[in-house]
């Protein structure tokens, strides 16, 4: 009997099979997918939980939290934490992890296929060709990517390997961090509304959370124009969705292809009726591939933390 098989381990929403098929063999392990739930759950059960596995759609409230008081450690399934209250953690001492890395070309993946697909219309060409309307005449002429300039609004670790994606469409890159990195040659704008008016495209990359909610506003819509571009695989809280969406219908951008929204999984109806937007069920990591490598690395963290008293990959 190993000192992890004695904990009760509390997963919360859905959760991919690896990491349940671990916990299920390893652990006394109990699985809450529904929100409306969990409080409800935790004001029973919630002395006898001394592990959390979460993600980014659930994550772990305050609230939650202090319905935990046997608490020993949580694992974030998936980069993003911002639906999770790190500081309650931090001040009870909880040892707090994610999965950095593993899906950075996942998202950079997603961000190609969805700026393309903006750019060059691709879905409307797709019924256009199934309606019929190719037989009746040519598709309208749409922009190219190659060497378009692209900014890139938070060059992380995601950010770098989307601009090297980028790099292949010998796109010109510059970027708008809170400061300037040392070790990437792209150019660095202090002004994000610089950044937007010198961009023909503009890629939101930034992590989520209070400190960059509508980041992406009215202003930084206008000064990326006409003519540009947006596509946001970061958190739908970074854009101000109603300003955007006024931008896409009176044409102050030319479109947007959007993989996170601001309440998913439910989308205005008034972005969903505009043809120069291109939508995903947040997608951006959900690749075979990809969501295996986030499993075992969740896996990782909870079973040296419980072996060893440290994780792989730690935020806190």
């Amino acid at each position: 009997m190993t000192l992890l098989s004695s904990k009760r381990v509390l997963v919360l929403g859905n959760m991919h099979e690896l990491v349940l098929e671990y916990l299920q063999q390893n652990t006394d392990m109990v699985q809450i997918k529904k929100v409306d739930e969990v409080s409800r759950f935790l004001v029973k059960e919630g002395g006898s939980i001394q592990a959390v596995i979460s993600s980014a759609y659930l994550g772990l409230k305050k609230e939650w939290i202090d319905l935990l008081p046997a608490l020993e450690v949580v694992c974030n399934f998936g980069v993003g934490y911002d639906s999770t209250d790190v500081e309650a953690l931090k001040a009870r001492g909880i040892p707090f992890s994610n999965t950095p890395d593993v899906l950075n070309d996942g998202v950079a993946d997603t961000t190609m296929a969805l700026l393309l697909a903006t750019m060059r219309k691709v879905c409307l060409a797709d019924k256009f060709v199934r309606a019929g309307e190719w037989e009746k005449g040519v598709f309208p002429l749409t922009p190219g990517l190659s060497a378009k300039k692209v900014g890139i609004v938070g060059l992380g670790s995601i950010g770098k390997v989307i601009a090297k994606r980028l790099s292949g469409f010998d796109c010109e890159i510059a970027y708008h961090n809170r400061q300037a990195r040392t070790d990437v040659s792209f150019r660095y704008e202090a002004s994000l509304i610089d950044l937007a008016k010198w961009a023909d495209v503009l890629i939101i990359a930034t992590v989520g959370g209070a400190g960059t909610r509508h980041l992406i506003n009215a202003d930084v819509l206008a000064a990326l124009g006409p003519t540009g571009f947006l596509v946001n695989i970061a958190r739908g809280s970074v854009v101000d969705e109603q300003a955007l969406i006024v931008a896409l219908q009176t044409g102050v951008i030319a479109g947007a292809g959007l993989d996170v929204f601001d309440n998913e999984p439910f989308v205005p109806i008034a972005l969903r009726q505009l043809d120069n937007a291109v939508l995903m069920p947040h997608l951006g990591s959900g690749t075979i591939e990809t969501r295996q490598a986030m499993s075992q690395l969740v896996i990782a963290n909870i079973e040296q933390f419980y072996q060893q008293g440290k994780l792989v990959t730690p935020v806190i």
